[in-house]
């Protein structure tokens, strides 16, 4: 071989390289015999000279070095083809008890007139980017698989699977036995003495695996690991466990939540609380033998996180299961829940429930940003009432979103509550019940009572406004008719809506019983006292003067209001139900509302899209131009194909984005899947597709099809 001889930087390079570089440099020659090496290198720093050079480098690290690497290495001093890259697990001569993942290139050496000398082998120890890789292959794969069912132990199972054998050599999950039977369950630390039952077990031993019994309930013996994850809900991490000996040193091991690893070789291991919104649903166990790299604290927050997605899975399973549970029987009380976001109300409720489980109030928010208001009463008590009150509530919301007049729903609900009496067998059941339906945009109300006292509204002043809802029989009674009167409510109105429970029998001693009784008769006709408490003629009794001079104070906020009235009204607990409901009114500034008026011409579609697009971008909703464009293009479409007259056109931004188009017909649309060969009847279909809610409203001058979708997170509302 021949050549210039090297210059002093090139043997200070080459000297560094094969002494200071922490990658592995190895000369083989065409027999693949060590020539020179790294003696500085991981995984062989520190064998002796002389068992490493004149070795084939398969039998320098048997364990690495396999028979597919050699074989590559022939390949490549026989084609000259470069490999790089190429990955290899197995153990380093060094440390024959851990385990190596390398990088392995290979490049021929040849003199200057092409004679082949050799190979140059570049070793690298990738071990820490390859476990940083699959923690992350593993999480991936985590947020996909693990919550594909509603099922707890079928979550806890894709847990196991994701787990073994790619993070841990054996995974078991423990599930709380009340969570699986979806009882309630409180936030915070829980006592070790709970029963856990085991419903997932995987390992890479297929037949310790097979031989575990899945199902058992047990409990975890204090102290412990498993313990003290219960008690603060926290993982940890215990390393250096020395197989069999650790599971003598540490008797967690034997314990139940161990899962029947006792008798294997455990080296590390992670237990890690399954925990949503600080609510504990079980417990996991990940184990590692002396053969694998043990946990380490970057596998302690990957097994963190593996937990957290599946306790948000198993939670959701539970709430399933709750709520199935809860459907199947009716609540003795009916506790009022938050009421929806409203775009024009703010609310408040009073309720002091007294076991006859026979009130209830809603809130339901209706097209056109408008609200139903509802207040009730189920005459009775015990469990038929219980029952009673929660299938009429439902037919109230079920009704209410159909968008009909408070006339005409009560008039339904009259047919329900008598078909209800005559499936119970029983004595007829009647109900009160006041309905409501308030429009920020004109600002008026809608209302009809079935036999329940009239509605108290006081000005933004403090003053009592007239506020003149007919009252009409009580629902169940057969007697057809609810009349309704429309009201012009100025904004800052009061609306209280109370039941019989706040009556003037609860008054603090002293207390002003104002003019004309208390009492509301056992029909709600007015006139008709009952125990010389009747009401005034209008529909009023004294109870509402004493509650209209506890609500007069419009500085205070509505839940103030409802305390106040608690405690003038109802010091002593009340023989029934008391339900006050509070709504301060507020109208759409103008700035929200855009509305059209349209010729009927199918030339009217593009100038309708033309109108939403403008507006649209004036609201700065740019992300809902195109999904509205096309909801408005078949609403007018349908109208000015199977409607009637000029067609009106009405924007509302106002908690969502509303469309409305209106025209002069009631002919009621009707949805239908079109086949692959028809030319239309997709229209109502793209704008089901396109709304989070849709449907059809009807009024005296004809019918509004209408469309909700829900504004972009972040969009300011207007003041």
């Amino acid at each position: 071989m021949s050549g210039r001889p090297p210059a002093p930087t090139d043997t200070a390079l080459l000297d560094a390289l094969f002494h200071e570089a922490l990658s592995g440099l190895f000369v083989l020659d065409d027999e693949l015999r060590v020539v020179h090496f790294n003696h500085s290198a991981r995984g062989i720093r520190g064998l002796p000279d002389d068992d490493v050079r004149g070795h084939l480098i398969a039998e320098v690290a048997p364990e690495l070095i396999t028979d597919e690497v050699t074989d590559l290495a022939r390949a490549v001093l026989a084609s000259g083809t470069a490999v790089r890259g190429r990955l290899v697990r197995g153990f380093p001569p060094t440390d024959p008890t851990r385990e190596m993942v390398a990088s392995v290139s290979l490049f021929r050496l040849s003199d200057t007139e092409g004679q082949v000398l050799g190979l140059a082998a570049v070793v690298e120890d990738v071990t820490e980017r390859e476990q940083a890789l699959e923690r992350l292959a593993t999480l991936h794969e985590g947020h996909r698989a693990i919550g594909s069912t509603l099922d707890p132990a079928a979550t806890a199972d894709e847990l196991a699977v994701v787990a073994v054998p790619r993070f841990a050599d054996t995974a078991v999950v423990d599930l709380r036995d009340d969570a699986l039977r979806g009882e309630e369950l409180r936030p915070g630390p829980v006592d070790a003495a709970l029963p856990l039952r085991r419903v997932a077990y995987r390992s890479v031993d297929a037949a310790r695996a097979g031989s575990v019994e899945l199902g058992d309930l047990t409990t975890v013996p204090f102290p412990t690991p498993f313990t003290q994850s219960l008690e603060d809900l926290r993982p940890r991490l215990l390393t250096g466990l020395d197989g069999r000996a650790g599971a003598d040193q540490w008797p967690y091991l034997r314990s139940p939540g161990a899962g029947q690893v006792d008798d294997a070789t455990v080296d590390s291991l992670i237990v890690a609380p399954l925990a949503a919104h600080g609510v504990l649903l079980g417990l996991v166990g990940f184990y590692r033998g002396p053969h694998r790299e043990p946990f380490t604290g970057l596998d302690l927050e990957l097994a963190g996180e593996l937990a957290v997605r599946a306790a948000m899975s198993v939670e959701r399973a539970h709430s399933f299961i709750r709520q199935a549970s809860i459907a199947t029987a009716l609540q003795r009380h009916l506790l009022p829940s938050p009421p929806p976001p409203l775009a024009a109300l703010s609310t408040a409720h009073l309720y002091l429930p007294a076991g006859t489980g026979g009130a209830w109030y809603d809130l339901v928010p209706l097209s056109g940003a408008r609200v139903a208001l509802v207040v009730g009463e189920v005459g009775g008590h015990g469990i038929g009432t219980a029952a009673a009150m929660g299938q009429l509530r439902t037919a109230v919301q079920t009704l209410a979103a159909q968008d009909l007049a408070p006339d005409e729903l009560l008039g339904r609900l009259d047919e329900t509550m008598q078909r209800l009496a005559r499936d119970s067998g029983g004595e007829p059941d009647t109900a009160s019940c006041l309905y409501l339906v308030y429009d920020p945009v004109t600002g008026s109300c809608d209302g009809a009572s079935a036999g329940h006292r009239t509605p108290l509204a006081l000005g933004p002043d403090g003053a009592e406004l007239p506020l003149d809802v007919p009252i009409g029989a009580r629902l169940g009674s057969g007697e057809a008719g609810y009349p309704s009167a429309r009201l012009q409510l100025p904004p800052g109105t009061l609306l209280a809506l109370a039941t019989d429970g706040l009556r003037t029998d609860g008054l603090r001693a002293g207390a002003d019983r104002g003019a004309g009784g208390d009492g509301q008769n056992g029909n709600g006709r007015n006139g008709e006292g009952q125990n010389g408490e009747g009401q005034n003629g209008d529909g009023r009794n004294g109870n509402s003067h004493r509650l209209a001079q506890v609500l007069a104070q419009p500085e205070h906020d509505l839940q103030a209001l409802c305390d106040a009235a608690a405690y003038a009204l109802a010091t002593d607990r009340p023989e029934q139900d008391a339900i006050l409901l509070l709504a301060r009114t507020s109208v759409l500034d103008a700035d929200q509302v855009a509305h059209w008026t349209l010729p009927e011409d199918k030339s009217i579609v593009s100038t309708a899209r033309d109108l939403t697009r403008h507006q649209l971008t004036a609201w700065g909703l740019h992300d809902l131009v195109d999904t509205t464009e096309l909801i408005v293009s078949e609403l007018v479409t349908n109208a000015i194909r199977y409607g009637q007259g000029a067609v009106t056109l009405r924007l509302i931004r106002a908690g969502t984005l509303s469309c409305e188009v209106s025209d002069a017909s009631s002919t009621a649309p009707h949805m239908r899947l079109a086949a692959d060969g028809d030319e239309g009847g997709r229209g109502l279909f793209l704008v089901m597709h396109c709304s989070s809610r849709w449907g059809t409203r009807y009024n005296p001058r004809g019918k509004t099809i209408w469309s909700e979708q829900p504004l972009p997170p972040g969009d300011p509302e207007p003041a």
